[in-house]
C-alpha cells in the first residue's frame, strides 16, 4: 500500500506542464471523476494518499531542521566550549580576529570618553581628576577586552558547530531520497493550489521583501550579521557589492520562474500578478 502510495506521489512530484493549463486540465479531470461509477472509491484513495503525503512531509521537514539544531547546540555547549575556552585561556592569542572588531572597540571607547568628559562638564561627577578618569577608562577598556575576546572564541565556535550542522543537514537530505520525493511533492501541490490571488500576493510580497527598492537595507543588516557570526571582518566594499548584484540575481531567478513555469500552469495567476503590482 505504501510503495503504491508512494508512486503515486512521486508521478505527482514528476509531473509535466503540458499546452493545456493546469487548471483547464482539472476541470475536466473534475467531471470525468464525477462521471466515474467508482468515484467513491477512488476519492477516498487520493484522501489516504494526501493524508500520507502530509503527515511524511510534515515530519520530514520537522525532522531535517530540528536536528540539525539539536546537534549545532549540543556540540557547541558540550564538545566546543570546553575546548575551545581551554585552548583559547592557555594560548597567548589576539583579542580582535579582525580590524572591524578593533574599530569597533575603539569606537565604543572613544564614545564612553566623550561621555565621560560631557558628565563631568554638566556637574555629573563630583571632584573629577585624573585619575579618577584614568581608572574609569580602564575600566572600561578591560571591560571592551573581555567582551571582544570572547566574541572572538564565540565566532570560532560558530564556525565550527555550523559547519557540523551543514554537514548533518545535506546528509538527512541524500539518505532519505524517498522523503524528500514526497515533500517536494506537498510543496508543489500546496504552493499550485493555490489561488490566484494567493500566488500573485506571495508573489509580490517575496520579491518586494528580497529585492524591492527598500531591499538593500535589510539586506546590509543581514550581512553584517553573518560577518559578526562567523568573525569575519566587515568589509563595506564586499557588503555593497553583494547588496548591488544579488537582489538582481534574485529577480532574475524570480522572473524566470514566472514565465518559464507559471505562465503555462496558471496564465490567470500571472496576469493578476500583473495588475496587482501595477
Amino acid at each position: 500500500m505504501k510503495y503504491w502510495n508512494l508512486k503515486k506521489i512521486n508521478k505527482s512530484a514528476l509531473d509535466k506542464t503540458g499546452v493545456i493549463p493546469r487548471s483547464i486540465s482539472r476541470l475536466f479531470e473534475k467531471f470525468r471523476k464525477e462521471l466515474d461509477p467508482n468515484a467513491e472509491e477512488e476519492a477516498l484513495e487520493e484522501f489516504k494518499v494526501s493524508r500520507y503525503q502530509t503527515v511524511t512531509s510534515v515530519k520530514y521537514i520537522i525532522f531535517i531542521f530540528i536536528t540539525p539544531l539539536i546537534v549545532n547546540q549540543i556540540a557547541k555547549s558540550f564538545i566546543l566550549s570546553p575546548c575551545i575556552n581551554y585552548f583559547w585561556n592557555q594560548e597567548d592569542h589576539s583579542i580582535f580576529l579582525n580590524k572591524s572588531q578593533e574599530e569597533r572597540a575603539f569606537s565604543e571607547l572613544q564614545r564612553f570618553e566623550e561621555k565621560l568628559h560631557f558628565e563631568i562638564l554638566i556637574g555629573k561627577i563630583d571632584k573629577p581628576s585624573n585619575r579618577l578618569i584614568n581608572s574609569k577608562m580602564t575600566e572600561k577598556a578591560l571591560e571592551l577586552a573581555s567582551e571582544y575576546n570572547q566574541e572572538s572564541s564565540y565566532a570560532i565556535k560558530n564556525i565550527l558547530a555550523d559547519f557540523l550542522s551543514i554537514t548533518v543537514f545535506i546528509s538527512i537530505v541524500i539518505t532519505s531520497k524517498r522523503q524528500f520525493s514526497i515533500f517536494k511533492s506537498f510543496i508543489n501541490e500546496l504552493i499550485y493550489g493555490l489561488s490566484d490571488t494567493a500566488k500573485a500576493f506571495l508573489i509580490i510580497l517575496c520579491t518586494d521583501m528580497f529585492v524591492g527598492f527598500h531591499s538593500p537595507h535589510g539586506w546590509e543588516v543581514i550581512i553584517e550579521i553573518i560577518l559578526r557570526h562567523f568573525g569575519l571582518p566587515e568589509s563595506r566594499d564586499f557588503i555593497f557589492i553583494f547588496i548591488s548584484t544579488f537582489p538582481v540575481i534574485l529577480d532574475t531567478i524570480f522572473k524566470y520562474w514566472i514565465f518559464r513555469y507559471l505562465n503555462k500552469i496558471s496564465p490567470s495567476a500571472v496576469a493578476t500578478y500583473r495588475n496587482m503590482n501595477e
